[in-house]
């Protein structure tokens, strides 16, 4: 669009200027011309909005209709699970704080207090003033040979081939700037991951992208290679994701750049779909022996894996096979099934995967039982935005917060829905190379930094608030609902919290009972036949 208005602005402009010469009054026509060409070539060297500057002239009709009424995505429409209705002004929260505009509103709060499913802290009248910059926990258990300390708040898996490079540079820039870490999502590490030097999580999916032999298989060495570069803190082997959990990824080949393809290691002209399941291992015990090889190789970082929780007998087997095998990760990802995505079937986005408040709980639960939670810490990632939604899943079980929808939403995200189609208005995902220009990265990694700095302020205070001194202090009595229209309850009240230890013994609550007798360190499968 950028090079057809330059070449038309050209084209008429000289067009005009030679009908002038012949006809004088012509000339008149520039006072009509003349201001849209210059709004154009202003839109064109700007570099705040990149609708603007992907789309000279036209681009200002969407800031024009934002006037009259603002944009409302269906994400922050819909209600959950509970039927209370998003807030709608979330969005517009994380474009003020990234470009640091107030973010403080008038007459109170926007949400029905009264309606059922609405949620609260409980203050203290002896607050704390707490600090963001104290808001780290250390990953890395007994094994774990080099600790991270990681903040509570960053950045959640987003592949560069779903992301453009741009997008990429200026999230990373976003965290080197900020001192949180940036998740690379299963597309593999990028040179766009490298250049700003900021903290990355290698995520490394069923695709092996960047550690793969030509025939898709793991390859320790390449693997080894990557793993022990500055950057790389920790590594992730995701099993699943929230947006489609038991798919596997899928980059449509239109976004398959010659690039994307040497990066992950694949063919150009076809769709780039990672398997479903692993090729590495096939049992919960393998997969520890795993973890404990990926941990070797990059020379005792923090290791862990992601998904979203499915069959409970499933996640047991694995903690079965932490028992077992002696060998435990250094944190456990738990992906939401409300987390977001470029590509997913709709059935898969709506339909499949646990929701990430009972995972969370499930999970907290089931480390807990073995006695395995004081070595493993719990990362969380599915609509975390506010600061609100950090420490109300952190009260449940997490100990770090990850977000990705409310990330790109600081880049500039105006989330047109296209990103499946490479034709991202806002050269966020897209690989066309006149919209990706569009972003620009010295400007929107600043962005990405001011709303991870504001947002912490807002956990610190709230957390300060309550009387306590850090996030690791938040537990289930903290975070109220209202679970009718006279009743009210803690989540320590509505959900069972089981104590440490009860799923090693005969005592084993009854909730855990089936699922547990079910679950085998050797098998995925049902050890007692069922499903």
């Amino acid at each position: 669009m950028r090079t057809i208005f330059i070449v038309a602005s050209i084209v008429v402009v000289g067009l005009l200027g030679a009908l002038s010469y012949f006809y004088p009054p012509v000339a008149f026509s520039f006072v009509l011309v003349g201001p849209v060409v210059i709004r154009g070539f202003q839109d064109l060297l700007q570099r705040k909005q990149a609708v603007r500057r992907n789309f000279p002239v036209i681009g200002n009709f969407r800031y024009l209709f934002e006037l009259i009424r603002p944009e409302i995505n269906q994400y922050f429409v819909e209600s959950n699970t509970d039927g209370v209705p998003f807030n709608r002004d979330t969005r517009s929260l994380v474009y003020q704080r990234s470009k640091l505009d107030p973010d403080t509103v008038p007459f109170g709060t926007k949400l029905d207090v009264n309606s059922v499913g609405y949620e609260w802290v409980n203050h203290s009248l002896a607050p704390h003033h707490v600090d963001p910059k104290t808001l780290r926990v250390t990953v890395g258990g007994p094994q774990c040979k080099q600790p991270y300390a990681a903040s509570i708040f960053n950045i959640s898996a987003m592949s560069y081939g779903s992301l453009s490079k741009n997008a990429i540079l200026a999230l990373n820039g976003g965290a080197k700037l900020g001192g949180f870490f940036h998740d690379t999502g299963e597309g593999g590490i990028s040179p766009y991951h490298l250049e700003k030097g900021g903290d990355l999580v290698w995520e490394i999916g069923t695709g092996y992208f960047s550690a793969r032999t030509l025939d898709g298989k793991f390859d320790p060495e390449k693997f080894k290679d990557r793993a022990s570069l500055p950057q790389v803190k920790m590594t992730e082997l995701k099993l699943s994701q929230g947006a489609k959990p038991g798919h596997g990824g899928i980059l449509p080949a239109r976004k398959v750049t010659e690039e994307i393809a040497k990066i992950r290691g694949v063919p150009m002209g076809q769709d780039v779909l990672s398997p479903p399941a692993h090729a590495a291992f096939s049992t919960p015990a393998g997969m520890m022996e795993f973890l404990a090889k990926m941990r070797d190789l990059s020379g005792g970082k923090p290791v862990g894996f992601k998904l979203c929780v499915g069959k409970r007998r499933e996640f047991l087997a694995l903690c079965k096979a932490m028992k077992t095998t002696g060998i435990t990760p250094d944190f456990i990802n738990v992906d939401g099934g409300e987390g977001g995505t470029g590509a997913a079937p709709l059935e898969f986005s709506n339909s499949v995967g646990a929701p990430l408040r009972e995972s969370l709980i499930f999970v907290h639960n089931s480390l807990v039982g073995f006695g395995l939670r004081r070595d493993i810490k719990v990362i969380c990632a599915g609509r975390i935005v506010t600061g609100f939604d950090v420490v109300s899943r952190m009260a449940i079980g997490a100990d770090i917060c990850n977000s990705a929808r409310a990330m790109m939403m600081a880049l500039g995200c105006i989330q047109a829905l296209r990103c499946n189609t490479n034709d991202c208005p806002t050269g966020v995902a897209t690989q066309n190379p006149e919209l990706v220009a569009g972003l620009d990265v010295t400007h929107k990694e600043v962005r990405v930094a001011n709303y991870h700095r504001e947002t912490m302020k807002t956990v610190a205070e709230m957390v300060g608030a309550m009387g306590l001194e850090h996030t690791s202090g938040l537990r289930p009595w903290h975070l109220m609902k209202r679970t009718g229209l006279a009743e009210i309850h803690h989540y320590g009240e509505i959900y069972e919290f089981i104590p440490e230890g009860s799923l090693l013994g005969k005592d084993v609550p009854e909730s855990f009972r089936r699922p547990l007798e079910a679950a085998s360190a050797d098998t995925f499968a049902s050890a007692t036949g069922g499903a």
